[in-house]
């Protein structure tokens, strides 16, 4: 591929940003195991990219209305909260090397989460890269989560520029469909949900890393 023409990039955190998915999916294990639940794999990946509201659906439809819902993903969320207090939350590959290189462009730069405001600082600033992007917009900020486009849409109109020149990284199926929808130029860069076919073709590129997306950005027009 050329290099595109764009004027901003729009991150998402978990999973492409940083190694936070496997940490979640051990903390959504271990609180199964603790509660005496059933949790396959299958069922802790339909939770990646997704806000928590929707969480909640998807554990009170696998264990019924009446489960503890709210109980159950704060016992995972306290279960990834320690593994990160040990220390094993990380960078994903390429990241520090692809935001020097946005500074060397000159190229607006946000992050659009699922998560809550609160921990999208803690862990943006427990590796070190808060300060690096211009914005960050998260679940808190907008009516709506991913697969709608409105943490997208937000992070356009925050940073100043049209959707429609921004390029969306994403790891996640609701993530593509939102940042699709807001109208981005979208690659995906898988974590733990591999490529499927709605994703490749709706995908400018399906990305091994962030180092693969470096050589497409540079200098706005």
């Amino acid at each position: 591929m050329t290099a595109l023409r764009i004027d901003a990039v729009v991150f998402d955190m978990d999973g492409l940003l940083l190694d936070t998915e496997s940490l979640a999916m051990r903390g959504l294990a271990q609180a199964a195991t603790e509660m005496g639940l059933d949790a396959p794999e299958e069922f802790c990946h339909a939770m990646i990219g997704v806000p928590t509201d929707h969480c909640r659906i998807l554990v009170a439809e696998r264990f019924g209305p009446d489960f503890p819902a709210d109980d159950f993903l704060a016992a995972a969320s306290q279960q990834m909260g320690a593994l990160i207090d040990a220390g094993s939350l990380q960078l994903k590959p390429g990241v520090p090397e692809l935001l020097d290189h946005l500074d060397g462009v000159g190229m607006a730069r946000a992050v659009a989460t699922s998560s809550s405001r609160a921990k999208a600082h803690h862990h943006l600033r427990r590796t070190g890269i808060l300060g690096r992007f211009d914005a960050v917009v998260t679940r808190d900020d907008v009516a709506r989560g991913k697969p709608h486009p409105d943490l997208f849409l937000r992070a356009a109109q925050v940073l100043g520029r049209r959707p429609e020149r921004c390029l969306a990284l994403e790891d996640s199926y609701n993530g593509v469909r939102a940042a699709h929808a807001a109208g981005m130029q979208v690659i995906m860069v898988p974590d733990l949900l591999p490529p499927t076919t709605e994703v490749r073709e709706t995908c400018l590129l399906i990305a091994t890393d962030l180092h693969a997306v470096q050589p497409l950005i540079s200098r706005p027009a």
